[in-house]
């Protein structure tokens, strides 16, 4: 058991300066002046005036590696916990990439088998870029019926390497996905990466609007790879949908300035998280923008697009945080995280004063190397 003082706190909305006490990886209370007395072996932890967060949760995130498209060198590596823990992700969503052979679904649940065991809340979606079966299973349905840790499924639209779905043919998926999410209690959402074709949202709209599709269930991410995808990507958060701007990779302009575009278009705060994309496999090029190699799309990038926010201040530090915290457990209905409160998992990020970060904690226990 655990005792946090001297913390100021924000969960993500600010509480100033409370105490929390952990036990058993969660969080049991959160109040001013806790006085815990007659416990043994009740470890308290001075802050000394840090900040704590909720841990980030990274939901589009390359575990196993990704990568490939200039040969096999050009595969990213597979990651390692506390590549994770640096960077203040204690939650990851792993997902595959372009390549559904080199790397397989189930090398990635046993990565976040493995993460699981120690001590990172992983997920994992199912399927990858083609519609073409890659599963654990025989299918997105029953992977997420019978497979604890998968959450969603993947499928790639507007962009030359998908499978070209029809409407059919992403309708089926969805389907599978979303009665796969009904029977087995999860969320259950399709999401869908984005390329850089000229159709970009536009099937997604037409299963909206013609099929009646819940917008909820769908995830579109690399919505700010292009000023005109992002235009339309704006459209589907007011329709109520929730869209996910990557940090790493794939973007027309830094994440947190297309985070006050969509703010001051209408969109709601709750409506746009962040993702990474990270260890995806990117094109290194010279100074005159020949490829030379390849490199890893940054898996620091949530950390580092969310210290420019809160530097900037533009937008208050509750909405800033939401990004990589309660807006993304909500979306996918991740219970149990995205928040500093009671009965939630004890996963934090520490920060000092000026939003470096000091310390990670997952399941109660500082992870901090």
């Amino acid at each position: 058991m655990r005792l946090l003082k001297n913390f100021h706190v924000f969960a993500p909305k600010d509480l100033g300066f409370v105490d929390i006490l952990v036990a058993h990886g969660k969080v049991l209370c959160v109040e001013e002046n806790l006085n815990i007395t007659g416990i043994p072996n009740l470890e308290v932890v001075d802050g000394e005036g840090a900040i704590i967060t909720p841990g980030f949760i990274d939901q589009h995130i390359h575990l196993i590696g990704a990568g490939g498209k200039r040969g096999f060198s050009s595969l990213t590596r597979e990651l390692e916990i506390t590549d994770l823990w640096r960077v203040g992700t204690t939650t990851a969503v792993g997902l595959l990439g372009t390549d559904g052979a080199t790397r397989n679904p189930k090398s990635l649940y046993s990565k976040v088998k493995a993460f699981d065991e120690q001590g990172l809340s992983a997920f994992m979606h199912t399927g990858y870029y083609g519609l073409d079966p890659c599963f654990i299973t025989d299918s997105a349905q029953n992977d997420l019926i019978f497979i604890d840790k998968v959450i969603g499924s993947k499928v790639a639209i507007s962009d030359i390497r998908s499978s070209f779905p029809t409407d059919n043919e992403l309708l089926k998926r969805w389907r599978e996905v979303y009665v796969g999410g009904m029977v087995s209690g999860k969320k259950g959402v399709l999401h869908v990466h984005l390329g850089p074709a000229k159709e970009h949202l536009d099937p997604l709209f037409r299963m909206v609007k013609d099929f009646d599709v819940p917008i909820s269930s769908l995830s579109p991410t690399h919505v700010a790879r292009s000023k005109e995808l992002f235009e339309e990507a704006i459209l589907f958060a007011k329709l109520g949908g929730s869209i996910d701007i990557t940090t790493g990779a794939s973007k027309f302009t830094e994440p947190h300035l297309a985070v006050y575009c969509a703010v001051e278009e209408g969109v709601p705060i709750t409506q746009i998280t962040f993702s990474t994309d990270g260890n995806a496999g990117l094109d290194a090029k010279d100074v005159h923008g020949n490829v030379i190699g390849t490199k890893s799309a940054p898996i620091e990038a949530n950390l580092s697009s969310i210290r420019a926010l809160l530097t900037d201040r533009i937008i208050e530090t509750e909405q800033a945080l939401s990004l990589v915290t309660v807006n993304v457990a909500n979306h996918l209905n991740l219970k149990g995280k995205g928040r500093v409160s009671n009965g939630y998992d004890a996963d934090f990020c520490v920060f000092d004063d000026q939003w470096n970060l000091k310390d990670v904690y997952t399941k109660g226990i500082s992870r901090w190397m």
